[in-house]
Order: C-alpha cells, then sequence, then structure tokens
C-alpha cells in the first residue's frame, strides 16, 4: 500500500473535510463508570486520531430519555459532567489532527428493568415487543415518541456546541429507530406503523428536529442495517425499489452521509449486481455512504454493540480484503470504510497499512474488549 492509495486519499464531504477514507467504527466499549468519559476514554480515542483515522465515530452515547440506556457504564451525551468529559475527548482528538462524532442512541426493546440511571424504567419501543412474539417494556405513545424526538436534538445541538465536527444517529440493529422500521416489532396502526415508507416517520421526525437545531452545514450521518441483533436474516429491503422508499424520506428529511452496516463488506446485496449495500444506497440517493463489515478480518463478527461474535479466539488480521476496499474506493462504488474491531485491536492499524507494514498488524483477539488499548 502507498499514500496513493484511494483509501489514504482526503475528502471533502460538504463541511467535513477528511485525511483519508479510514473511518473508526462505533464499538461499545461500557469503560465510562458514572456515565462519564473518563481520561482512559479521552486517551483511547486520542491514539486513534494521532495514528491517523480520518473520522471517528465513538461508541454509542445514549440521548436524555429516561429509557435511552441498555448498558452499564456507557457513556451518556446529557448532562454536565458527561458533556464535560466528552469535551475533553473532542478537544484531544482534534489536538491531534482528527475529527470526530458522536453516535446518538436509543436502545429502544433491548433495555430491561435494573440498568441505569433509573432500574425502575422499563425499555419503551414502537409496540412492547422485543422481536416477534416476545414481548419486553412498554408500547410508546404519542407524548413518548415527542420526548424521544427532542432528547436526539437537544443531544444533536449539545454535541454541536461542544465542538463535535458530525453526529450520527443510530438507527440499525435493532435498537430503537430500527424496531419502528422493521415490522417484526412495529406493529403500530397509526401514522407511525403500516408499510416501510409510513415506518420512517419516527426516524424523519428525529432527523427534522436535529436539523433545525444544528444548521445546514453540520453534518448528519445515518447508521441502518437490514440485519436484526434480533434476527440476523432480517431485512427491511427484499429489492433496490424497495430500498429507495425507505431511504428517500430519511434523504428529503436532512441525512447527509449513510453509514450502510453489513456483517461483511464483501457480500452483494441484491441478485444481479456486485454491489453492497453501501453501493447500492449511493446509488439510489446520490449521498455519500461508509461501507462497514469485517474490514481487515478473516471471521464474520457482529460489528459492535458487545453482540456475541460468531469467531472465536483471534482472527488473522491479514489486509488481503484492502485491495478490493480501495478498488472500490477508486471506482466511487463508496466514498468511506468503516474499520471496527481491528481498529479497536490495533490504534496504529491505519498507518501500518498505509506503509505496507502489513506484518506488524496485530491480530485481533476478543481479550482486546477486556481493555482500552
Amino acid at each position: 500500500m502507498t499514500i496513493e492509495n484511494p483509501l489514504f486519499q482526503p475528502i471533502q464531504l460538504g463541511p467535513l473535510a477528511l485525511q483519508n477514507r479510514i473511518v473508526m467504527a462505533p464499538m461499545t466499549r461500557t469503560f465510562s463508570p458514572g456515565n462519564v468519559p473518563n481520561d482512559m476514554v479521552v486517551e483511547y480515542y486520542a491514539r486513534r486520531a494521532e495514528n491517523e483515522v480520518g473520522l471517528i465515530i465513538t461508541e454509542g452515547t445514549t440521548v436524555g430519555h429516561k429509557a435511552a440506556n441498555g448498558y452499564s457504564r456507557v457513556p451518556f451525551m446529557h448532562g454536565e459532567k458527561a458533556l464535560a468529559g466528552w469535551k475533553k475527548v473532542v478537544d484531544a482528538v482534534h489536538a491531534k489532527g482528527g475529527k470526530i462524532a458522536p453516535q446518538l442512541w436509543h436502545v429502544g426493546a433491548v433495555r430491561k428493568e435494573g440498568i441505569e440511571p433509573d432500574a425502575s424504567v422499563p425499555g419503551y419501543s414502537p409496540s412492547g415487543l422485543f422481536k416477534p412474539g416476545k414481548e419486553n417494556g412498554v408500547a410508546m405513545t404519542q407524548e413518548d415518541i415527542n420526548d424521544v424526538v427532542e432528547a436526539f436534538a437537544q443531544a444533536a445541538a449539545d454535541a454541536k456546541e461542544i465542538g463535535f465536527d458530525a453526529i450520527e444517529i443510530h438507527g440499525a440493529h435493532g435498537y430503537l429507530i430500527d424496531q419502528f422500521f422493521w415490522d417484526g416489532s412495529n406493529q403500530r396502526t397509526d401514522a407511525y406503523g403500516g408499510d416501510l415508507p409510513a415506518r420512517t416517520k419516527f426516524a424523519v421526525e428525529i432527523i427534522t428536529a436535529i436539523r433545525q437545531r444544528v444548521g445546514d452545514d453540520f453534518p448528519i450521518i445515518f447508521r441502518f442495517s437490514q440485519w436484526k441483533q434480533q434476527d440476523y436474516a432480517a431485512r427491511l429491503a427484499e429489492t433496490p425499489e424497495a430500498l429507495k422508499t425507505f431511504l428517500m424520506p430519511l434523504v428529503d428529511a436532512g441525512v447527509d452521509i449513510f453509514h450502510c452496516s453489513t456483517r461483511r463488506f464483501w457480500e452483494t446485496e441484491f441478485e444481479g449486481s456486485d454491489m453492497n449495500l453501501a453501493g447500492w444506497t449511493k446509488a439510489l440517493t446520490g449521498k455519500p455512504v461508509i461501507t462497514v463489515g469485517s474490514v481487515g478480518l478473516d471471521s464474520s463478527f457482529i460489528d459492535e454493540e458487545g453482540a456475541s461474535m460468531s469467531m472465536s479466539g483471534k482472527a488473522g488480521a491479514e489486509a488481503g480484503s484492502i485491495q478490493q476496499l480501495s478498488d472500490r474506493v477508486g471506482n466511487n462504488e463508496f466514498e468511506l470504510v468503516a474499520v471496527g474491531r481491528a481498529l479497536l485491536q490495533d490504534p496504529e492499524w491505519v498507518v501500518k497499512v498505509k506503509h505496507n507494514r502489513l506484518s506488524e498488524l496485530q491480530d485481533y483477539s476478543k481479550e482486546s474488549l477486556m481493555q482500552l488499548v
């Protein structure tokens, strides 16, 4: 690999200027006691910026709704202490020449009673379903929906205020926004239910509210997936035409960049085309896209959120897939490539690949989840 490689060319996406095409994928770490990012978290992100990650997307940070959180020691994006902690992260990343966006998150029906901050609060979701046939928590009223929309908008405004370069909305993997998208968890008969375009209404309201609060010059990234943690085989759209009916309301509401989550980036999305989900999303919307899924690993894994991985022990970190990614970026199938666990394992992954130091790449080991490297 050389610096002439398309992966290492700079790109300007609206107001967002990136030094290369590599994105750090959001990965839940649960190293924030009291739900506040501490100095270890500051150093963790600063190390990636120092080692030339183009854009860091943080671990999921929960918005200010009582049922947003589903895990212990996950950082909040609300409250004076948490925002002060994130300000330290932002300043450290910028000092190293990096760019950073928080992932804004509400877990929905994944939440169970007993989780902080108020253990008595149940999960909130479109229909009180974790998945078909499995109830959990409560179905959201219109007031609940309005409260969550406002929580996302406030979190985005706060993120901009403390210096983040963009925000990402977590609309994937079977969490709250995705629970509205998926007919397996959304059985509503009001305006938030129905066919796929109708099921985008909740997300559209969130995007619209955020855009109103942050203005036109602040990038909104939206992450979505076909698969769900409740059902890896689930699909929102079976055809390109259906995918377009899903994506265009989100575009019209104000999404700037789509982060298209797949478990394996090399898998094609629809028959008759070699394009993956990111490629199709760009082709259908004209918007810049991020591809993701097992980059730098030779085994499939769930890209984040602490879900169980299908791999055990170590997976080879050889960059055999990197040339394919480079070629596809060069062919404009997608603009950006998100790297998850390979970058979690090795903060220097980007510079090692850039300078062809592939023999120095560290094998991914699940033990790395137990610490902030």
